[in-house]
């Protein structure tokens, strides 16, 4: 839906199961109007659309995609962004760091991603801009030597400038803005600010002025403005508040390198505060989110430095004296507090009074993707919860 001035507020449909097009389709059927009902009755309201690879190619065969903007204009819904990081499966098995597979340094995720973009060129409304998030290039821990993420930052860089370019030519014909808005995580090759600067500074900037250059016949400047226009970053509040950064001095980083912020996802992780007493009892409930879907890193700062745990059972396992950890757990929004634990919805505050000042981007997608793993006690109707998620949200803008 559309708030206050250009800002556009959704959820991600990636908590719905859509391996292929007709159990994504019929899972947004199922959904979608009645929590537009409830959230914006009188008003059109927005998608963020979560298309598996497999969804995405059969969205292009027959009538397919002509019957989904039909269902869109009838039921009065527009698609704005898109999630483009998990290319698989992202329900009922077993996920983990897969979820990065294909990884950017693979023409099947280059192809994917184009895909997209072309699909959401024929679903965005004209006078809107439209992005899709992305994997922050590939997961650490598949490349052991420095030589080889250096190979990973070298490919997926010069991958990624092929979809600048592909942006560039769409809006040349379309007329439609769009972009590629990288996804930084914990034990993602980008999991903080400053990696993400590295990125652009040390790679994207340098092989894109040579790449546009030979390509468009264009001059430093010009090819680093077209990289930075298209190229943009996904702010994901769970994920930053696991690399214990504030929101202010993200947002300022960015500025001061003229990087745009093509989405902000609205999301919390778990936090988790020791006291030197009733330990056991936070350890207990800290074991609850312990599910073998999804990759839980856990982060610990210790003297200025972030350590990553690669999983939660890792931390679990060892129970060592702790003061403050965050676990990579994407909790409802609208609970600041899970028995003896916490969440990082004070972050998400933190972005939202940032960002009614300084508004760095159009884009609030809601993901919170993990109800189906969440213990039995935080369950609720799933429908029910995204429109209490989006209520609570709302309110605070």
């Amino acid at each position: 839906m559309q708030l206050k001035e250009k800002l556009h507020l959704t959820y991600c449909t990636n908590i719905h199961p859509g391996q292929d097009w007709k159990s994504t389709f019929e899972s947004i059927q199922k959904h979608v109007p009645g929590i537009k009902k409830e959230v914006s009755s009188n008003q059109s309201f927005g998608l963020g659309l979560r298309l598996s690879n497999k969804a995405s190619e059969e969205l292009e065969q027959g009538s397919n995609m002509s019957d989904f903007k039909c269902w869109l204009a009838d039921n009065n819904l527009y698609v704005f962004t898109m999630n483009g990081f998990p290319y698989g499966n992202f329900h009922d098995e077993r996920v983990k760091d897969m979820v990065h597979a294909p990884d950017w340094t693979t023409n099947d995720r280059l192809t994917y991603t184009k895909r997209l973009f072309q699909q959401l060129s024929e679903l965005l409304p004209k006078g809107l801009n439209g992005g899709i998030s992305t994997s922050p290039i590939t997961y650490k821990h598949w490349h052991k030597t420095e030589e080889e993420v250096k190979k990973a930052f070298e490919v997926g860089a010069k991958h990624m400038l092929q979809v600048a370019e592909h942006l560039f030519e769409l809006e040349n014909t379309t007329g439609k803005y769009m972009h590629l808005d990288i996804e930084p995580e914990p034990d993602g090759l980008l999991e903080n600010s400053d990696e993400v600067l590295h990125f652009f500074s040390k790679y994207l900037v340098p092989l894109g002025i040579n790449f546009f250059e030979s390509r468009l016949g264009l001059g430093a400047l010009e090819a680093e403005a077209l990289i930075k226009k298209y190229i943009t970053v996904c702010y994901d509040i769970c994920h930053f508040s696991l690399a214990f950064e504030e929101p202010n001095d993200t947002f300022v980083k960015f500025k001061e390198q003229n990087i745009r912020v093509g989405k902000i996802q609205v999301s919390a992780a778990l936090k988790i505060v020791f006291k030197g007493k009733d330990d056991e009892l936070i350890w207990n409930e800290l074991s609850k989110f312990n599910e073998p879907t999804y990759l839980h890193q856990v982060t610990e700062k210790i003297n200025g430095v972030v350590k990553t745990f690669s999983d939660l059972p890792i931390v679990l396992e060892g129970k060592a004296a702790r003061q403050e950890l965050r676990a990579h757990y994407h909790v409802p929004i609208f609970l600041e507090k899970y028995g003896a634990l916490f969440s990082t919805q004070d972050h998400i505050l933190k972005t939202i009074k940032y960002i009614k000042s300084n508004p760095v981007s159009e884009h609030l997608e809601i993901e919170t993707y993990t109800w189906d793993v969440l213990p039995a006690d935080l369950k609720q109707d799933l429908s029910v919860s995204i429109i209490r998620e989006i209520e609570w949200l709302k309110s605070r803008l």
